[in-house]
C-alpha cells in the first residue's frame, strides 16, 4: 500500500450538510454509483426524507412566511462551494511568530472563514464582527451573486476585469439591499459552523440594515437562539443640525449557537446596587432587599388575611394577591424571611438576602449606556492616542464595548475569539486588555480584507486597512505592557500573520500526452516555484485540520529538514530522496500525521516502503496508517 493524497480543498458546505442530516434520519439515505469515479455515493431520498416528515414538510406553497431577496439562492450555495486557495504565512510581519497564540489573516473574509472550517470547526467560543452598514460608502467585497450580468457591470464599473466588485452601494442601485443581504448571509452560514456549543455572535449594525440582519440571523441561527437587541449609545451629545431626529445610537445583535447550552456572563456588582442591600434587624444572614409580597395574577389559595407583629391585619391590595400561600408564608415567617418595616405594622414583603442570590453579579441590561461602554468619539480618541495623529481610521468601536461583550460571552480559559471585519483591531486591543485585567489568555483570529485606504492615510505610511490594524495591535500592546509591568510578562501581546493565496500548486487539467516533454515535470513536481516549505506546511494543516497557532520546530537529518507542529501533531518533510534515517526521526516524535511531498519519492515502490516502515515503527494498523500517512 501507498499514502493517498492529502484533500486540499476547504469543506464541502453541502458534504457537512448531508453529514448532518445522517446523523438525525440515516434511513432517509441511499447509495448511488458516482458517473465519475464509479465508486458508491451516499445521497437523500427524498421521497422518505418526505415521509418521515409527514405533514411538516411544504414544497411550493401557494403562501408561508420567508424572507427572500435576488440573489439568495446564489449566496446559499456560495457559502457551500468549496475552495481550493490557501493562506501562506508573514512571519516578516508577525510578532513573536514561534510563541503566539493569536492570528491577523489578510483577505476576503467568506474565502478565509471556508479555509478556516476543517481546522476551527466548533472551536471558536465568541464571533464579533462590525461589518460594512450599507450607508453609500464604498462597498468592497469579491462576491458576484449576479454573474449573468458579468459584462453589463464591468462596463459599468462595477466590477473590475477579474470581477471583483468596487463600488458605492447607494440606494439608487436597485440591488441595494440585496446586494448586502447576499454579502451577510454567506459569512455568517459558513461563520455559523465555527461556533463552539455554547458560542455566541454579536454584530454591530444601525437602522439601515437592522430588520434584514435580523432576519437573516433568525434563519441561520434560528429565531429561539436570538438574545437580545442591544442598544449602544454611541453619541454623548445630540447633533443639534439633525433634520429630524439626532441619531445617538446603533445595534449590537447577539445570538447563542445553542441557548439551551449558553450561560451569559453577569456584569460586577456596583456599589450602587449594593446599597440597595441593608440589614435594618441584624439578621445574621447579612443584608437584604424587601421584595413585594404581592403579584396581580390571583390565585384564591393566596388570598388570605395576615396579622402583624403590632396586631394589624392586612390584606393583598385591590386586584392583587399574596405572592406565597398560606403555608409558605407561615414557614418563611418562622424562619425570619418576612418583615413587617421597623414598627412591626407595615404590610409585609419578602426578605431577599444578597448572600442567597441564585448568580453572581448582576443581569446586564440591553441598553448599553454611553458612560459604561464608551462612545465612537472615545473609540476615535483612542487610535488617535496610540498613532499620535488623527485620521488614521475612521469610526472605530471604543475598547470599553468590546470589553463588555467579550464579559457577556462568558469566555473559558481557552477560548477563542473571531473578528473577521476586523477594521482597526479594536477586538484585538480589547481582548489584550482583558487578558491583562484578568490574568486569562484568550486567543483571538482576525481577519481583514486589504482594502486600498484613503491618499491621507497613505501619506502617512498606510497602504491598506490592514496595515493600520496590525500596527494598532503592535502599539496597543506595548502600552498594556508598559502601563502593567509586573501583571503582564507573560501577556501575549503578539500574532501570526497570514495571506490568502491562489493554491500551493499549479493547477494539472490537461491529460499527460498533451503536455510537451518541458511540461511534464509538473507530473511530478507542481509546487509554483514562489512556495516555501512553510507555506506547504500550514496549507496541509489547514487542509488536515490543525489549528494555525500551534507551536512548531525543526530538525536536521541528513541534510534535509523535518518539521514538528505541537510536539507531534503533524510530522512533515519536503525535500527530496527521503532517507531511512530521516523516517526514523519522524518516527521518533510519535507523530499523530505524518506529511510528504510528492516529489520526495523517485518511485512508486520508494513511497510504499516509506508507508510499511512508517506503520511498522508506528504499530499502525494498515487502516491507521492510510487515515494518518499523507502526501501532497
Amino acid at each position: 500500500m501507498k499514502p493517498n493524497k492529502l484533500d486540499l480543498s476547504s469543506v464541502d458546505g453541502t458534504q457537512l450538510n448531508l453529514e448532518a442530516l445522517y446523523q438525525i434520519v440515516p434511513s432517509c439515505f441511499t447509495e448511488v454509483k458516482d458517473d465519475k469515479t464509479g465508486e458508491l455515493r451516499r445521497v437523500v431520498d427524498f421521497k422518505t426524507l418526505r415521509q418521515l416528515l409527514g405533514d411538516n414538510a411544504v414544497e411550493d406553497a401557494d403562501e408561508m412566511y420567508q424572507f427572500t431577496w435576488p440573489g439568495k439562492q446564489e449566496a446559499r450555495r456560495e457559502a457551500a462551494r468549496p475552495i481550493t486557495k490557501t493562506l501562506r504565512p508573514v512571519v516578516e510581519d508577525s510578532v513573536d511568530w514561534d510563541n503566539t497564540q493569536n492570528l491577523y489573516i489578510e483577505g476576503d473574509n467568506l474565502e478565509v472563514l471556508k479555509l478556516l472550517q476543517k481546522s476551527y470547526m466548533g472551536k471558536v467560543k465568541m464571533i464579533y464582527i462590525d461589518p460594512p452598514y450599507n450607508t453609500g460608502n464604498d462597498f468592497v467585497y469579491d462576491d458576484d451573486f449576479a454573474r449573468s450580468q458579468n459584462e453589463e457591470e464591468l462596463a459599468s464599473g462595477n466590477v473590475d476585469e477579474l470581477g471583483n466588485r468596487y463600488r458605492k452601494n447607494t440606494d439608487t442601485n436597485g440591488r441595494f439591499h440585496s446586494d448586502w443581504c447576499s454579502m451577510m448571509y454567506s459569512r455568517l452560514m459558513v461563520a455559523r459552523s465555527l461556533l463552539t456549543d455554547d458560542g455566541v455572535i454579536f454584530i454591530s449594525i444601525d437602522d439601515n440594515e437592522q430588520r434584514n440582519l435580523k432576519n437573516i440571523c433568525d434563519e441561520i441561527f434560528g429565531s429561539s437562539n436570538f438574545i437580545a437587541q442591544l442598544i449602544w449609545e454611541r453619541a454623548y451629545s445630540p447633533k443639534n443640525d439633525a433634520k429630524y431626529i439626532s441619531n445617538s445610537h446603533d445595534y449590537v445583535l447577539m445570538y447563542a449557537l445553542d441557548l439551551e447550552k449558553f450561560t451569559i456572563g453577569r456584569l460586577p456588582r456596583t456599589e450602587e446596587a449594593n446599597a440597595r442591600y441593608s440589614n435594618p434587624d441584624n439578621d445574621p444572614r447579612g443584608v437584604w432587599k424587601a421584595s413585594d409580597m404581592s403579584v396581580k395574577t390571583y390565585t384564591s389559595s393566596c388570598d388570605y388575611k395576615i396579622t402583624t407583629p403590632s396586631g394589624k391585619i392586612v390584606e393583598p391590595p385591590a386586584g392583587r394577591c399574596w405572592r406565597l400561600s398560606a403555608k409558605a408564608f407561615a414557614e418563611r415567617l418562622q424562619d425570619n424571611r418576612i418583615w413587617f418595616g421597623p414598627n412591626g405594622d407595615s404590610t409585609p414583603s419578602i426578605k431577599r438576602f444578597l448572600s442567597e442570590l441564585k448568580y453572581e453579579g448582576m443581569a446586564p441590561t440591553s441598553i448599553l449606556f454611553y458612560k459604561e461602554v464608551g462612545h465612537s468619539q472615545e473609540g476615535a480618541k483612542e487610535v488617535v492616542s496610540l498613532f499620535g495623529n488623527k485620521g488614521v481610521f475612521d469610526g472605530p468601536k471604543p475598547v470599553r464595548l468590546l470589553e463588555r461583550l467579550i464579559t457577556l460571552a462568558n469566555l473559558k480559559s481557552d477560548s477563542i475569539v473571531m473578528d473577521f471585519f476586523s477594521g482597526s483591531a479594536t477586538t484585538a486591543h480589547a481582548l489584550m486588555k482583558v487578558n491583562a485585567e484578568k490574568q486569562t489568555s484568550y486567543k483571538f483570529i482576525l481577519v481583514q480584507l486589504p482594502e486600498e485606504v484613503s491618499e491621507t492615510k497613505k501619506e502617512q505610511g498606510y497602504k491598506t486597512i490592514c496595515g493600520i490594524g496590525k500596527e494598532r495591535i503592535r502599539r496597543a500592546g506595548k502600552k498594556i505592557k508598559e502601563e502593567s509591568p509586573l501583571t503582564t510578562q507573560n501577556l501575549d501581546t503578539g500574532f501570526r500573520v497570514f495571506r490568502l493565496a491562489d493554491s500551493n500548486f499549479e493547477e494539472v487539467k490537461k491529460a499527460p500526452a498533451e503536455y510537451d516533454q518541458a511540461q511534464l515535470d509538473l507530473f511530478l513536481n507542481n509546487v509554483k516555484s514562489d512556495r516555501t516549505d512553510l507555506d506547504l506546511l500550514f496549507g496541509a494543516m489547514l487542509s488536515w485540520g490543525v489549528q494555525l497557532s500551534l507551536p512548531m520546530t525543526s530538525e536536521e537529518v541528513d541534510g534535509k529538514m523535518i518539521y514538528s507542529v505541537n510536539d507531534g501533531d503533524l510530522v512533515a518533510c519536503f525535500a527530496d530522496d527521503i532517507t531511512e534515517n530521516i523516517v526514523k526521526a519522524m518516527a521518533d516524535k510519535q507523530p499523530l500525521r505524518v506529511l510528504f511531498r510528492d516529489s520526495c519519492f523517485a518511485r512508486d515502490d520508494a513511497k510504499i516502503n516509506v508507508f510499511e516502515t512508517l506503520k511498522q515503527l508506528l504499530d499502525w494498523s494498515e487502516e491507521e496508517a492510510m487515515k494518518n500517512i499523507r502526501v501532497i
